[in-house]
């Protein structure tokens, strides 16, 4: 199909559009303060910070306090009870329900309207946009985007609202044109039962003429595989031959990469990564497949702070502006948004790669880490170490967890890892010894503390059986849509969970 002249002057006034917040970052972002802070100062929480007379950014700091959504959720709760003007102007009445991986709860996160038109949706056109100007001769247009969503149900506390995963709010509130252009149907693509949905997806799409995928690597996977099941191939392209982009984001890339290249081994196969939250659609690649780093996005209902790492913890955290971001250090991101998070910690890490136009990568989360032992190791360490270990032995993982184990009397530290392998061509002791010395080579602390052993002994390494983690999500009421195996963690609590599911 030949992308028809309509479609195409939509795509071209939306590249202009990303050209011109790329250009003005600074006014395009103050535009979009001035929106946000106008909008919401009849609101009961604009009333309380006294917004009609917040004239400047160093006004809006000084007025607004740093949120995390325990401080929100007293609002949060108000408006699931039927209460409106609460922290936004127009009703609120869905919620993206988000449980992190960081607590037992969940979050409602609230979405409006002018949350899915200006963010949401105009991102989505914006991430099809960045491609097509890479890809003009593409026909991702003639077929379908096969997406995997999560699930939804009616708030029991309002009949008037309704909460799910983000995926799901996105789906169900779809314009019909943008529900012919994708695949399942959403009976199966909102199904809350992750195993019955991932078979009658699988039944479904097999007919389809997808050009696209789009969700997380993991739930991908497991649908690819029981797709070559049913079509007896381990190609994708023998399935959907006009198949051409991967859209992916949740988790990082780098440990999937091999695993989606063997089960596409097509150079015609395009990867983009899409910086995609409850919170907000914050960002998405805007150079093609290898390169690192996400076109932040500025004019789509979102004000962006940045804290330093320095900071987080204190009672009155310092951020920065655009302006004033340095590359390559670690950043909070904190966001104000047209739904009316207000100065709110999503509790992702992020780095500039690029100053012009800005570009971030994500580099971990705030409680996600282990620094047990002054070895300050983060996600995109482990990522980057586990892919490493992976070239260099030809393992494919399909996910992992790690956490100390502490010092005792005179036994030394050491990180104590749960691995879950597609495959592994070695001996177990040859890809730990790689993946220390990749660790190594990406983190110099962790580096120094490894130094002939003296306060880091050489990784512990468990075998996870396949589908252990997915049997620990489910024991825990997690399996499917945004709930994700938590990579990293100071403390015992999740990998002690864990390890009886080895057995």
């Amino acid at each position: 199909m030949i992308i028809s002249p309509a479609i195409k002057g939509l795509f071209k006034l939306r590249q202009s559009a990303i050209d011109n917040f790329a250009l003005n970052p600074v006014d395009t972002q103050m535009q979009v303060f001035n929106r946000l802070v106008g909008s919401a100062q009849f609101t009961d929480y604009g009333k309380k910070y006294s917004f009609d007379k917040i004239n400047s950014i160093a006004d809006f700091k000084k007025n607004v306090p740093i949120n995390d959504y325990d401080s929100l959720k007293p609002y949060i709760q108000s408006i699931m009870e039927g209460k409106q003007n609460v922290l936004w102007q127009s009703p609120i009445t869905w919620f993206a329900k988000s449980s992190g991986t960081t607590s037992d709860k969940s979050k409602f996160i609230p979405v409006s309207k002018e949350s899915l038109d200006e963010n949401h949706y105009r991102a989505s056109k914006d991430v099809m946009t960045l491609y097509l100007h890479k890809h003009p001769q593409s026909s991702i247009m003639s077929g379908k985007c096969l997406i995997i969503g999560g699930s939804h149900q009616i708030n029991q506390l309002n009949a008037d609202s309704f909460f799910g995963d983000l995926s799901a709010v996105v789906l169900q509130n779809m314009a019909w044109y943008g529900q012919m252009i994708r695949t399942p149907d959403l009976s199966i693509a909102l199904m809350d039962e992750w195993e019955e949905k991932i078979e009658m997806m699988a039944h479904t799409t097999i007919q389809e003429n997808v050009t696209y995928l789009a969700g997380v690597p993991t739930w991908m996977i497991v649908l690819m595989k029981r797709i070559f099941e049913i079509a007896g191939t381990n190609d994708l392209m023998q399935i959907w031959p006009n198949l051409e982009l991967y859209i992916h984001g949740g988790v990082s890339f780098k440990p999937y990469r091999n695993q989606f290249q063997q089960f596409i081994p097509h150079t015609s196969m395009n990867y983009l990564e899409t910086y995609n939250a409850s919170e907000g659609f914050f960002a998405a690649q805007d150079t093609m497949n290898n390169e690192d780093g996400m076109l932040l996005f500025l004019n789509h209902g979102i004000y962006y702070e940045f804290m330093p790492m320095d900071e987080y913890g204190k009672a009155h955290p310092e951020t920065l502006s655009l302006k004033e971001v340095e590359l390559n250090k670690n950043y909070a991101l904190v966001v104000s948004t047209n739904a009316g998070l207000w100065r709110y910690v999503v509790g992702d890490t992020i780095q500039f790669t690029s100053l012009a136009p800005y570009r971030i990568k994500v580099t971990g989360r705030l409680k996600h880490f282990i620094n047990a032992f002054g070895e300050e190791v983060i996600v995109d360490n482990t990522d980057s170490a586990i892919a490493a270990a992976c070239a260099a032995t030809g393992a494919i993982v399909n996910d992992y967890t790690a956490a100390p184990v502490y010092m005792t009397g005179q036994t030394k530290g050491a990180h104590e890892w749960i691995i879950e392998f597609e495959k592994l061509p070695c001996p177990l002791d040859v890809f730990v010894q790689k993946l220390d010395k990749a660790l190594q080579s990406v983190n110099s602390d962790y580096e120094a503390k490894r130094y002939k052993d003296m306060a880091l002994q050489m990784p512990v390494v468990h075998v996870m059986p396949k589908d252990g983690f997915n049997k620990w999500l489910k024991d825990k009421g997690k399996l499917g849509g945004q709930h994700k195996v938590p990579r990293l963690s100071n403390e015992r609590k999740y990998l002690e969970e864990m390890l009886p599911y080895l057995a």
